[in-house]
């Protein structure tokens, strides 16, 4: 049977019960919206009767539109208001003695047949449900900040939940414009459940001094091409909503990774709760403000470390595969003379082919002239030995993801470059001091982890061991620069930034699909469409191998020691099997030949 969802009272009208109240409007429905603060009410007026004169002034809407819409927007201050709605969706501060408050109320105002909805993205749907006098009516709708910009619903079903209350939901979202994702009762859902886990940790790394707040965040939106960094999006969340959040997901999974940093709690306590005080993480122009403004932590503008730097005029680039000729081809356009050697003569030759087809790619999308392609192309010499590389006043190695064969590369390298040559490694997940170690000169190592493809992403991390000279770090930094790359700062450690905070993310979304919470599909459009991720993590994980996926999970985990880090047994399963993802054909998807 249909429950028509005309009427709808939505109960605290903050941010996100404002944006709501006007999705559905927009809709259609006739929206009560209620606040016990008057000025609360005043203000959601506002913002609807505002963004929809835009609306009209952009040509979206007509003025009758218009008109008709804000006639459907009607507040109140007391919650009597709700009692002709058939769904009330309840978005008040998230304490589950207001939340049970309200719902015990509204069990003496409306009818019956009313749907009962909670946005809660971290209390149990399951425990106010019990406590009224309908738990098959009662669920959760959990929309997600921006309301009228963001596509995710999760539809949040417990174990009293009547099919018919969660149809009319689903039905409702879909009429809104939005994409329902049914899910369970657990705390922070899919989207959050993954998200908090995330920036909790992010928190730990900064709270460790492992790497600046600025460096963390560009790391993650450059390195991941996400659209806020971590410790930003924890100030716009608000710190204490995080704290809060994950204390319930703590409570449920008794998972180190979801305890919240204590840094959460110091700054939850002292107030500086992020953009809404106007201190978080970052200090900002004004309460409600998302103007950064320097601080006593902000960092010089340069950047740069203490010492002086060596001049840097010929690069030479070991390996043969893609992420090699990528870097060749960096460096190449920057201006540097570049000697690119691979095991041998042939292998070096197709590595500059690679790059020449790179180029000319670039030439076509208009991005490269004919001119600047063969002055970089001619800046590329083929070797096929390191021997070549006795001039060059930085080495970097590019090949395979294996210590020994690293090891030995750097012990070769030692022998064959100048006295004052950088060396760099760019792997992402092995120890650049042990690298270091097979060298004569531990001071002249540093790790540069380029990110695949190379031509286009924008990071690189600069690893300094405890040997690394600060002569070297700013050398490279100031290599960084000129060859337009962001670098950020950390420690030699497992992971570094990107790695050390993208994997535990992807393992956890592994995790939900074995212990059938959410299917692939539903976590995938979740992180797409509700954390605003290019791609879904088993789309992630797919493209970048299962088995690179899995290696670099066995590295934290035995890194950090931590359980939560050890790697989902469906992952390990997957590789066994040798499903390893696009370049096999099948990961945790099929693909058809050739993509």
């Amino acid at each position: 049977m249909d429950i028509p969802l005309s009427t709808i009272a939505v109960v605290g009208l903050g941010t996100m019960g404002t944006g709501i109240t006007g999705v559905l409007a927009r809709a259609g429905r006739e929206v009560i919206g209620i606040d016990i603060d008057e000025s609360a009410t005043a203000q959601a007026v506002g913002v609807f009767e505002a963004s929809t004169a835009r609306a009209v002034e952009r040509g979206r809407i007509t003025g009758e539109e218009r008109r008709s819409m804000l006639a459907r927007f009607r507040t109140f201050t007391d919650l009597g208001a709700a009692a002709d709605a058939d769904l009330v969706i309840e978005v008040v501060p998230e304490s589950y003695e207001i939340k049970q408050q309200v719902f015990r109320a509204l069990d003496g105002i409306v009818s019956p047949t009313a749907i009962l909805a909670t946005g809660t993205n971290a209390l149990s749907v399951t425990r106010l449900a019990a406590d009224s006098a309908h738990p098959e009516r009662v669920l959760g709708l959990h929309f997600f900040n921006p309301a009228p910009a963001m596509r995710l619903v999760e539809v949040v079903s417990s174990v009293l939940t009547a099919p018919t209350a969660v149809t009319a939901v689903t039905g409702l979202a879909r009429e809104l414009g939005k994409e329902p994702v049914a899910v369970g009762d657990r705390p922070g859902f899919v989207a959050d459940g993954l998200l908090f886990g995330y920036l909790n940790q992010a928190a730990a790394m900064y709270e460790a001094k492992y790497a600046s707040r600025e460096d963390i965040d560009a790391a993650m939106r450059l390195g991941c091409g996400l659209p806020m960094g971590p410790l930003a999006l924890l100030d716009l969340i608000g710190v204490d909503t995080a704290r809060t959040v994950l204390e319930a997901m703590y409570a449920a999974s008794r998972d180190r990774l979801h305890a919240p940093a204590p840094v959460l709690r110091q700054l939850s306590e002292a107030g500086l709760t992020g953009r809404k005080a106007g201190r978080g993480f970052y200090t900002y122009e004004a309460p409600g403000s998302g103007t950064v403004v320097r601080d006593a932590l902000t960092p010089l503008a340069d950047g740069s470390g203490a010492g002086s730097e060596r001049t840097v005029r010929s690069v030479g680039v070991a390996g043969s595969g893609t992420m090699a000729s990528g870097i060749a081809e960096v460096f190449a356009k920057a201006g540097y003379v570049v000697v690119l050697a691979a095991r041998s003569q042939e292998k070096a030759d197709a590595a500059k082919a690679r790059v020449a087809k790179s180029l000319g790619r670039s030439v076509e999308k208009g991005r490269l002239t004919g001119e600047a392609r063969d002055d970089a192309l001619a800046r590329i010499t083929p070797a096929g030995s390191l021997d070549a590389f006795d001039e060059v006043d930085l080495a970097v190695e590019a090949v395979t993801e294996d210590l020994e064969v690293k090891r030995q590369l750097f012990a070769a390298l030692d022998k064959v470059c100048k006295p004052g040559a950088v060396l760099a490694t760019t792997t992402s997940s092995l120890p650049v001091v042990a690298c270091a170690r097979a060298t004569t000169r531990p001071q002249d190592v540093i790790g540069m982890h380029f990110f695949n493809p190379a031509p286009a992403m924008k990071l690189v991390e600069v690893v300094r061991t405890v040997l690394t000279s600060d002569e070297v770090h700013t050398t490279v930094r100031e290599v960084c620069a000129t060859i337009r790359r962001h670098p950020v700062d950390c420690g030699d450690r497992a992971g570094f930034i990107v790695n050390a905070l993208l994997f535990p993310y992807l393992n956890n979304a592994v995790k939900m699909v074995q212990e059938h919470y959410a299917t692939l599909d539903d976590i995938d459009a979740a992180m797409k469409l509700g954390g605003g991720y290019p791609m879904g993590p088993f789309e992630l994980l797919d493209v970048v191998g299962l088995d690179v996926s899995l290696a670099i999970e066995q590295v934290l985990h035995r890194e950090f020691r931590d359980p939560g880090l050890a790697p989902a047994p469906l992952l390990e399963h997957l590789v066994a099997a040798g499903c390893l993802g696009r370049k096999t054909g099948r990961g945790f998807r099929e693909y058809a030949a050739g993509r």
